[in-house]
């Protein structure tokens, strides 16, 4: 991935940047929030750190912002348990009270890999932590693919800003545990 590229295109398409983050600064949000940037997000987060609204500012964002937006996709499914009938049939029956199947939910999500926000309700896996994980657009257990990558991401959510007519896959997609589930259910 071209990372100056992505800049450019990003700022064509109103992204506000501020100086990216040092490798100290890396480790220090790891080491807090429990999960290791893959190498793509990592690289593009340490060139220049996106600010603008939907993007994680991870400089200036408090824990709590920062543990709200990672706690998202197990709320929002939570939210589906609890009011759209959502449940997997590997969980087994449905206990009768709800925290017993959000506890049940809480296992799941803390078993599979850890959803990093790129922007707005985008994540990225931190494992496996190379480059190449797949970003998924994540709404309550409306989960979908996104993009193939990081690249291919930043392509379909600013597709006119990176010449890309229209929304669509490129390449291969790692499965990631849990979540590829979810996406094919």
């Amino acid at each position: 991935m071209d990372i100056e590229y992505c800049k450019d295109r990003l700022i064509a398409a109103g992204v506000s940047f501020a100086p990216g983050l040092s490798p100290e600064e890396i480790s220090a949000i790891e080491k807090a929030h429990d999960f290791r940037f893959p190498p793509d997000l990592k690289g593009l987060l340490m060139h220049a750190l996106p600010v603008s609204k939907g993007w994680v500012d991870w400089r200036q964002a408090s824990s709590a912002e920062i543990t709200d937006r990672l706690n998202w996709p197990l709320e929002s499914m939570c939210f589906d348990i609890e009011h759209n009938v959502f449940w997997l049939d590997a969980w087994g029956p449905k206990p009768a009270d709800n925290q017993s199947a959000f506890e049940v939910a809480r296992k799941a999500v803390a078993g599979a890999p850890r959803l990093i926000p790129v922007c707005s309700h985008r994540y990225l896996p931190d494992s496996p932590c190379e480059p190449g994980n797949p970003v998924f657009s994540v709404y309550q257990t409306d989960i979908i693919y996104y993009g193939a990558n990081l690249f291919d991401y930043l392509c379909n959510e600013f597709s006119y800003y990176f010449g890309r007519p229209e929304y669509a896959m490129t390449g291969e997609i790692r499965r990631i545990e849990f979540w590829s589930d979810l996406v094919d259910r």
